[in-house]
């Protein structure tokens, strides 16, 4: 698996002693409040997460990336690629998220993340396209999303919970490392 190194963080693969910190990310209301339903996840949800995330990069050469702060070595959640076949109308497509603790908010890490992995994705992976999904009303993604340099492409609907989200795209021929 690739390693990507920023300024302040590193995005790798999963360590068994990252189980704990993603879980406490996963079981703060905060964080999980634009995730599916918004429950939090405990430990045997973020296991499972995690078995997960590492398999689709077993199985598209893509994932979650654990990201790492430099200075300290603290995991403080996660950004990578996946395939959100959850939003059939939307496939074939490659989609970008993040998830950061809510203490490691506001310092601009999700978007250097974020800024990495679009990089790793378009110019590392050949992908022509990636896009984004987020909740309508998440102001804090889609502020990321805007740093990426991606457009709204559609309005849709959560198939399963009906909540609106925001598709957004950028293509290959848009992107400016």
């Amino acid at each position: 698996m690739t390693e990507i190194r920023t300024p302040r963080l590193l995005l790798r693969s999963w360590h068994d002693a990252d189980l704990v910190p993603m879980a406490d990310i996963n079981m703060d209301p905060q964080v999980m409040r634009w995730i599916d339903d918004g429950s939090v996840r405990g430990l045997d949800g973020t296991a499972e997460d995690i078995e997960r995330w590492e398999e689709e990069w077993d199985e598209e050469g893509f994932g979650l990336f654990a990201v790492e702060l430099l200075a300290s070595g603290e995991l403080i959640g996660f950004t990578g690629l996946s395939v959100p076949e959850f939003l059939p109308e939307v496939m074939p497509a490659v989609a970008i998220s993040w998830r950061i603790g809510s203490p490691f908010w506001g310092q601009g890490y999700a978007s250097e993340a974020a800024h990495a992995t679009l990089e790793f994705a378009l110019q590392d992976r050949g992908l022509d396209r990636v896009i984004s999904i987020n909740r309508a009303g998440d102001d804090a993604s889609e502020n990321v999303i805007r740093k990426l340099g991606m457009v709204t492409e559609r309005a849709t609907n959560h198939p399963v919970y009906g909540y609106p989200l925001h598709v957004h795209a950028i293509d290959l021929t848009e992107y400016r490392a």
